[in-house]
């Protein structure tokens, strides 16, 4: 899928990622900024990869069966914003001077929300704006008909959504091609 993000450019996810298909795409990927998100702990997957690839931090793809339909409520001092835009729908907590707080999306695929890019500001965090952002895109994508979720956290991020009722479902691994040197 294509990202657009400076560093971030494109990303391809790899269900079932074996010796023979890493070293596939990653002989035939050659754009730096590439990412692979590889299903599997980075002990598997990392002695494949060439060395131009970078492993990242360890992640968690997570699922949930059924996506709650709750209306949210902004807590005092934010404003809730729900956008959507080429399918993409954003739920983003603004301060009252307009800053973004918070902020998540997601994107339906079938009857499956994937949601991404969940982030809070350093200077919001341990407020509850995580939950708060969860429930409003739980609510806007049951609202567009998806039953069911899935996401990829970082560690810190597998403790929220497992109190939101989202439970691991594998490890996953991602990797980045570097920039050629120069």
């Amino acid at each position: 899928m294509d990202v657009g993000l400076p560093g971030h450019v494109t990303r391809h996810i790899v269900p079932a990622p074996t010796p023979e298909l890493v070293a596939g795409l990653t002989g035939a990927l050659t754009a730096p900024g590439t990412w692979l998100k590889l299903c599997a702990a980075a002990e598997e997957v990392a002695p494949v990869l060439s060395p131009s690839w970078t492993v990242q931090e360890q992640e968690f793809m997570m699922t949930t069966a059924t996506l709650p339909r709750i209306t949210p409520k902004a807590p005092s001092g934010y404003t809730l914003a729900i956008t959507t835009r080429a399918g993409v729908t954003v739920a983003r907590l603004l301060t009252d001077a307009g800053e973004v707080a918070a902020r998540g999306q997601f994107a339906l695929a079938g009857a499956a929300a994937v949601v991404d890019q969940v982030e809070t500001a350093a200077g919001h965090r341990r407020r509850g704006l995580g939950t708060v952002v969860m429930t409003a895109i739980a609510a806007a994508a049951v609202s567009r008909g998806a039953r069911s979720g899935v996401l990829v956290a970082t560690a810190e991020g597998q403790a929220l959504y497992e109190t939101l009722g989202w439970t691991l479902h594998t490890p996953m691994t991602a990797a980045v091609l570097a920039a050629a040197d120069n």
